[in-house]
């Protein structure tokens, strides 16, 4: 029975990669996969998944004006995969389990749960209530060795904690932290 997968983490936890190496794998195997990408992620072009490893592939674009069921209905792929799932919208979503409900087909969704002021992004909020499995892939922290829970974002080289919920960007603008370090850092700035 197919089911909804959350797998969430901070950034630069292999998330993307993960989505990667499993596509590889069902196309190993003959099986066809149906990769994803909301369209507001355009760090790297629109409809690319890629790795801070180096691997990239194409994605369908996502956004508001596809129905991911009857792309799925249509397509009939043996998995779907989406990266960066924090920006899905709740309607996407409960269409995701209607492509697990109603077809048969396991959706698996890596993305971020937390912003960097720790609230949840409005997909992750719907993922973590919608999915059948959530689980976390674990990352470390920037500045010492316990597990990475928050983001950090930067301007000017200094930590901020207001602004834009989304404002994509890399390394350049954001780091994985620990609680402690979060806190510690932005008490310093």
């Amino acid at each position: 029975m197919a089911q909804l997968y959350f797998r969430y983490s901070t950034m630069n936890a292999g998330k993307s990669t993960e989505v990667l190496k499993i596509a590889h794998n069902y196309e190993e195997q003959n099986k066809k996969v149906l990769l994803c990408t909301p369209s507001i992620d355009d760090r790297y072009g629109k409809g690319k998944i890629v790795s801070r490893m180096g691997f990239e592939r194409d994605a369908k674009i996502i956004d508001n004006e596809i129905s991911l069921f009857k792309l799925s209905e249509k397509t009939r792929p043996d998995c779907i995969l989406i990266d960066e799932g924090q920006f899905l919208s709740r309607t996407q979503v409960i269409d995701l389990t209607k492509v697990v409900d109603q077809l048969n087909i396991p959706v698996i969704v890596y993305g971020l749960k937390n912003d960097f002021r720790n609230h949840l992004f409005s997909g992750s909020e719907a993922l973590l209530l919608f999915a059948d499995k959530i689980e976390e892939v674990k990352a470390v922290c920037w500045y010492c060795s316990k597990k990475a829970t928050m983001l950090l974002k930067f301007k000017d080289g200094k930590p901020v904690e207001r602004g834009a919920q989304i404002e994509i960007g890399g390394n350049d603008k954001y780091v994985s932290v620990c609680r402690r370090c979060y806190s510690k850092r932005l008490e310093l700035k």
